[in-house]
Formats: C-alpha cells, sequence, structure tokens
C-alpha cells in the first residue's frame, strides 16, 4: 500500500528511522519488498533522476505499482531522489509519488529558498511532501561531484530560517555523511553536536540523512576477491542509524550498499560458473541477499517489526480520498466528528474522478477544506 511520506514521518519521528533505499529494476524491487516484509517494517522507495533515465520512468512506476500488488500487506512511500526543478514538477503531476526532492543545495542560500519554495508551492497544491538539502555532502552522488574540501556542515542556525522560509517538510542535512562508496579516511562519526543543535531549533521537523551506507568491509572483500577492484572505501557506521533517529533523523537514505550486494553477488556467480549466461539464477540469488541485507537494515534503523504499528495508525480514510485532502486533514491537526466524516465522504465519492487527473485539473484545488479541529 502506498502511503504519503508524511504519513511515515509522523508516525516514526523520534522513535524510529525509514529506510530509504533506490531502486533500478525488478530485481531490487523484489529484494526490497521481501526485505520489508521479512523485518515487518514500512519503507520509503526511492527514484532518481539517473534511474528515471536508465529505462524508462515508466516502467519503473510499473514495477513498483505491480510489486504492491503482489506485496498487499507492505507500507511504503514512493519518492523522488535529488531532482531538480524541472524533474520534481514532472514527478508531481505525475500523481504517482508520495513525495520529491528538490536538490538546490548547490546553490547559494537564498537562491536555494526560491527554487525550493517554488517546488513546495507546486506540491502541496497536489498533497505531495517535499525534502530539500541544506549543507553540502561530499562523494559522488550520479552526476553530481563534490570534493571533500567543498563538503560543508549544516549550519544549525540556517536550517531553522530555510525551512521557515521553504515551507519544506523535511530537510535532509549534511553532517558528516557522504555520497558513495568512500566517504571517510579512517574512523569518523556522524557529527551529533551539529545534529542536536538543529532538533533544537526544529524540534518535531523530521530531518533527512544522505550518503548513509555502510559499505560492508565484507562485501568489499568478496568483491575484490572475485575479481573487483574497490581500494579505500569506508562507510557510515550503521549502530549510529538508531541514535540518529532519536534526534530528529526520520529517513535514511540507503544506496551504495544495495550495488554492493549487486556486483557480490553477480561477480561471485560468473566467477564460480564461466560458462553460465543465464542471468537469471544470479538475479534470483541477488533478490534473497538483497532482502537479507534489507532485513538487518530494518533492525538497525529501530523500524523492524513497526508495520502493524504503522498499519494501525494509518487512518482508514486514507485509502478512499485524494492526497490532498488526506494532507489538507493533516495540516488541519487530524480533527474528528460528524462534520469531518461527512467530509472525508464526500472527497471519497470525488475521487474517481480526480485520482488519475488529480494532478493535472484544478477542481481538487476548489475543493473545500476540511472543518477545523476545536
Amino acid at each position: 500500500m502506498i502511503v504519503t511520506t508524511a504519513q511515515l514521518f509522523k508516525i516514526a519521528y523520534g522513535k524510529y528511522a525509514i529506510g530509504a533505499y533506490n531502486i533500478n529494476n525488478a530485481e531490487q524491487a523484489m529484494g526490497l519488498f521481501k526485505g520489508c516484509l521479512a523485518s515487518q517494517a514500512p519503507c520509503i522507495i526511492q527514484i532518481s533522476k539517473g534511474a528515471r533515465k536508465y529505462t524508462d520512468k515508466r516502467m519503473l512506476e510499473a514495477i513498483i505499482r505491480s510489486a504492491g500488488e503482489i506485496f498487499p500487506e507492505a507500507i511504503f512511500a514512493v519518492h523522488l531522489d535529488h531532482g531538480d526543478e524541472e524533474t520534481c514538477y514532472d514527478c508531481i503531476d505525475s500523481g504517482f509519488y508520495s513525495s520529491v526532492m528538490i536538490d538546490a543545495s548547490h546553490n547559494p542560500f537564498d537562491e536555494n529558498v526560491a527554487i525550493t519554495k517554488r517546488v513546495v508551492d507546486r506540491a502541496h497544491a497536489k498533497g505531495i511532501s517535499v525534502e530539500a538539502e541544506l549543507g553540502m555532502l561530499g562523494g559522488v552522488e550520479e552526476d553530481i561531484k563534490v570534493e571533500e574540501g567543498n563538503a560543508c556542515l549544516t549550519d544549525p542556525a540556517e536550517a531553522e530560517r530555510f525551512v521557515k522560509q521553504t515551507g519544506c517538510d523535511s530537510l535532509a542535512c549534511a553532517i558528516g555523511t557522504s555520497h558513495g562508496a568512500f566517504k571517510f579516511k579512517g574512523r569518523q562519526s556522524l557529527h551529533f553536536d551539529v545534529l542536536t543543535k538543529i532538533k533544537s531549533r526544529l524540534p518535531g521537523f523530521p530531518l533527512v540523512m544522505h550518503g548513509s551506507s555502510s559499505v560492508p568491509k565484507e562485501e568489499v572483500d568478496r568483491i575484490n576477491a572475485a575479481g573487483g577492484k574497490i581500494a579505500g572505501s569506508m562507510g557510515v557506521d550503521p549502530n549510529e542509524y538508531l541514535p540518529a533517529a532519536k534526534l530528529g533523523v526520520t529517513k535514511v537514505n540507503i544506496d551504495t550498499d544495495g550495488r554492493l550486494v549487486w556486483t557480490r553477488v553477480h561477480r561471485e556467480f560468473f566467477r564460480d560458473k564461466p560458462a553460465e549466461f543465464d542471468f537469471r539464477p544470479p538475479g534470483k540469488i541477488f533478490i534473497e541477499e538483497y532482502a537479507k541485507f534489507i532485513a538487518s537494515r530494518s533492525q538497525l534503523l529501530g523500524s523492524a517489526g513497526q508495520l502493524s504499528a504503522v498499519r494501525a495508525a494509518l487512518p482508514v480514510p486514507s485509502q478512499d480520498i485524494s492526497r490532498r485532502a488526506y494532507y489538507l486533514w493533516e495540516q488541519a491537526g487530524r480533527p474528528t466528528g460528524r462534520d469531518t466524516e461527512l467530509w472525508l465522504q464526500a472527497e471519497a465519492q470525488a475521487r474517481p474522478s480526480l485520482d488519475k487527473e488529480t494532478c493535472k485539473g484544478q477542481a481538487i484545488e476548489k475543493r473545500p477544506s476540511p472543518p477545523k479541529r476545536h
């Protein structure tokens, strides 16, 4: 079941973090869903600009929809990872995404604010959440490379100003992580001092950790033993996920680790079976290995075993009304009572004509808001 990212954040905040995993193909999707169900954890499925170009954005959306039907008990949100303004608008208008990330962090502060505010205004009109980024992570994220000397931690005072000026729903902070497999030189911990200061200025506000793969040494060693040449890799200590979650980190992005699992499985398979050319056998192995990896990360994030609680916390109307209606109901403080019931019923009846075209027509924006909570 696809839910809004805002729903997951509201339920998880301060208790555990939601794992956010990038997918590019069917094997990753199958492993992700299997791993989440094995660990009984919700998740966020991320689609990057690069993934949308790899095959076709419609292919990935179809894979996710199909996975949702194959695993109906799964609870997940769908998120655009590291989008530019144009890609954000395309995802908002598609009606498929639960949330989008606008990454204008490489621009000066005021320009970052202006771009993010435009995306927020467009997304909120359709009931979609927006993640923004402030500060600059080092490493390589698809077509963006930031040298270590240019990386900078998020300034807590700027974070407070940024959120107030943009109205974004979550903020990716630079607190010592880095994109890719070569994050650190030697032992380095997250900057919990910076995180604590940000939380004190933005209490209750969801924070996001990018570049959070742990780059397991065992995976790297096995890859290299099978012919790989990965040297000097270093990742985030996964035992720091949960302490960060207690300080407001509600979403943890993990991508590189999944690529390492894929590489290890395929290198070992074709090393051991050099006459084999059918890609399905290693694909099946990868699905199971990736599922095990996802389940292990759910434990470290604290999200394992939370699926029943998440399902119980989700309001029944959320399955029957438009995303914007749910968003308005959330913003109004989840009011109850007869007036609210009538409003929700009206939204549910309007859904058939508004669902697939929700983000293309103005009808939804002209509908009344829910009653205010008394």
